[in-house]
């Protein structure tokens, strides 16, 4: 066989190997001979020393590759130099999206609403909120009071004495047979009642405020608005139990409440009802004749806990009655249903493996922004996209150490309860924090699809959205100062007319989300009428024209502009690699590898067969190489 090699093979002659991989017998004379030279001169045997230095390398190699691999999982477009090569970029921002989704696939498992895997469970808990308001909110005393409609302290306590005890206690079946469960009450025979039911009332003290010297002959007593520092801490009534004494906030183990007219705190005057109706019901008259609610109280709360077993969710309820110092009621409710106990069932236990994939998948994103910062320093923190990265994990690290810190904390509270069963079951701090835990999971899966979009930016269809708002964001902030002081004008004009008849008016807050809600066609137009029937209209009217009509329109004018600005330029863009384009190299190289590779073995094939003798040395190597 001749080949570029030809001369240093007749040289060396008989000293070349002969190579009969392709041929059952030696080569006969006449026929095709392959050899093989690594030089052109073969090298004089030498003395061997021993020598670790082949082994070092070795195993120096084997580190670098290892190192190399662990190195490569957490390469991403602001770790890899990516500027100058478009594939490198393409293939880089392919995987770390395949790497996210996967991810995201895994949050929505975890942290779905409600903490509940899919639509199933969430509907359960709907309908679990639905049945306890309709029960307790809702049903009537004979003499047609539900709390709903309580506006006196006199219907408060037909309340409290008909249909809050009858919702309270269930032990016997529709027929007046017992439910033979002891004296634990099963509301609606399914949802165990946790413990027992707490009245609690915060006061204010008498001479709070102060009432002008013209009426002060006539007005003895002034009990002005809630406040901590007008809080009335004293014994009064009959000085008899809890009930009559004051218990701070620390004692009671409570926390603070938002409610309607201002915030609670967690203290005051409180009562454990029994186990029992009948003698909760003797308490109950005890307090009503003993005039335990006076004009000194601002507030009440009625809480108590649920359990149901077949869904495995608890109820947490607060009915809260709040006594303005302008007199009358203003009730309200707090209902949360949350799942405290997690891993009960089969598929509870698929959750614990997705939420230790959601730990792995957060170590890792943890070791890939310490990566990039350390990499770019401050200049990392210029990218919207990286602060939205440390938000995510950020906020699922601290949903890992409320997970812990709740299952610690259920546990402390079930044995504190099956220890005591006849004690009040304090769930309402824990539920309230489960609350804030399902927002936070709510924002976080919400930060987590928006992300996304951070993926499939190399797309040019998809930066048109990004581009128009960058660079229209100068024309909407000047755009939005005119548009707010206009807006908020408005707000305040509304509010000094209709703040005291109309109740979405009433604070300057629901003035302005009212004025929003105009924008968008939900109004009440009578209510302003009535309100005032010459400035209503003209207000309504010019609101209208100028705010929807004129400055909308002209938010909307600059976004179009803008958009047809930037869909003009990327029209006119050489067009880069796409990840279509990627995708169709990587398909049409495989074919091309595979059909090489055949065509090559084919040629090598027929030339030891068929007694050609020339042959292309390069075409050969090639060939024993793939």
């Amino acid at each position: 066989m001749e080949c570029p090699k030809g001369q240093e093979l007749q040289t060396l002659g008989s000293e070349a190997w002969d190579n009969p991989a392709y041929s059952s017998s030696p080569s006969p004379n006449g026929s095709l001979r392959i050899r093989t030279v690594s030089s052109g001169a073969l090298p004089q045997p030498q003395p061997k020393k021993p020598d670790d230095r082949p082994q070092r390398t070795l195993m120096s190699s084997c580190c670098f590759h290892i190192c190399h691999s662990i190195r490569g999982l957490w390469g991403t477009t602001l770790t890899e130099n990516t500027a100058e090569n478009r594939e490198l970029y393409v293939k880089t921002t392919l995987r770390e999206l395949v790497i996210y989704i996967v991810f995201l696939v895994d949050v929505c498992l975890c942290r779905y609403p409600l903490e509940m895997t899919y639509g199933m469970t969430s509907s359960s808990a709907y309908y679990y909120t639905k049945v306890m308001s309709e029960l307790f909110l809702h049903t009537p005393s004979d003499s047609g009071v539900s709390f709903r409609t309580i506006s006196s302290m006199t219907d408060f306590w037909d309340f409290a004495q008909g249909p809050l005890l009858d919702s309270l206690y269930w032990t016997k079946w529709y027929n007046n047979q017992s439910l033979g469960r002891g004296s634990h009450s099963f509301i609606y025979y399914e949802n165990l009642l946790l413990g027992v039911p707490r009245l609690r009332q915060l006061r204010v003290r008498n001479d709070s405020c102060v009432v002008h010297e013209d009426f002060r002959e006539d007005i003895l007593n002034c009990y002005d608005v809630y406040s901590p520092d007008k809080e009335d801490q004293l014994p009064f009534g009959s000085l008899n139990g809890t009930a009559w004494t004051y218990h701070s906030q620390n004692e009671l183990g409570g926390s603070s409440h938002w409610g309607k007219l201002t915030s609670y705190s967690g203290g005051g005057y409180y009562l454990d009802l029994p186990e029992s109706r009948q003698a909760s019901a003797e308490i109950l008259q005890g307090l009503r004749e003993g005039l335990w609610l006076d004009r000194g109280t601002r507030v009440v709360f009625i809480d108590f806990s649920v359990y149901n077993a077949n869904i495995n969710l608890f109820c947490i309820l607060r009915l809260v009655i709040e006594f303005p110092a302008t007199g009358g009621t203003i009730p309200s409710w707090q209902i949360r249903t949350v799942k405290l106990i997690r891993y009960v069932s089969n598929w509870d236990f698929f959750i614990v493996g997705c939420e230790v994939i959601f730990c792995v998948f957060i170590f890792y994103y943890v070791v890939e922004e310490i990566l990039e910062i350390h990499l770019h320093r401050l200049h990392y923190l210029s990218s919207i996209w990286n602060i939205l990265d440390l938000v995510i994990i950020l906020l699922s690290i601290v949903a890992v150490g409320f997970h812990i810190f709740r299952t610690l904390e259920v546990n402390r509270l079930m044995a504190k309860l099956l220890q005591q069963p006849d004690t009040y079951a304090d769930f309402e701090f824990l539920a309230f924090w489960q609350t804030q835990y399902n927002n936070m999971n709510a924002v976080n899966v919400f930060f987590a699809w928006i992300k996304v979009f951070k993926y499939i930016s190399f797309n040019k269809t998809m930066t048109q959205l990004s581009s128009t708002l960058a660079r229209c964001a100068k024309d909407i902030l000047g755009f939005a100062v005119m548009f707010f002081i206009v807006f908020f004008a408005y707000a305040q004009l509304g509010y000094l007319i209709f703040g005291n008849q109309v109740e979405s008016f009433s604070t300057f807050t629901k003035c302005i989300f009212t004025q929003f809600r105009i924008i968008l066609g939900d109004f009440d137009y009578n209510a302003i009428d009535n309100a005032n029937r010459i400035l209503g209209p003209v207000y309504f009217v010019t609101y209208v024209f100028f705010v929807f009509f004129v400055l909308l329109n002209m938010f909307l004018a600059i976004i179009n502009d803008t958009y047809s600005e930037v869909k003009e330029e990327l029209a006119g863009q050489k067009d880069e690699l796409q990840l279509s384009d990627l995708l169709k190299q990587s398909y049409k190289k495989t074919l091309l590898r595979l059909h090489l590779r055949k065509e090559r073995v084919s040629d090598a094939q027929k030339v030891l067969k068929g007694g050609e003798r020339e042959i292309q040395f390069e075409d050969f190597t090639n060939t024993l190489k793939e």
